[in-house]
């Protein structure tokens, strides 16, 4: 199964949350931090590629365009 934005962000907000407890050994917090950055990484990715999707518009004739707010 493909990886979401959704899924990803999950499992990175319970990472942050059990690194955030204190109850991790050393080396088990390094891996989920490494793990969390990669996660990270994947999210700003998603967000903007659908930001650079949302600032374009289709026009009449079915071209995608960029959107400038004026």
């Amino acid at each position: 199964m493909e990886k979401t934005f959704e899924n990803a962000l999950q499992e990175l907000e319970g990472i942050v949350k059990e690194l955030e407890s204190g109850n991790v050994e050393l080396e088990v917090a390094i891996d989920k931090y490494t793990e969390a950055m990669k996660l990270a990484k994947f999210c700003n990715e998603k967000l903007n590629d659908a930001t650079a999707k949302v600032n374009k518009i289709l026009t009449e004739d079915n071209e995608l365009k960029e959107f400038k707010c004026e």
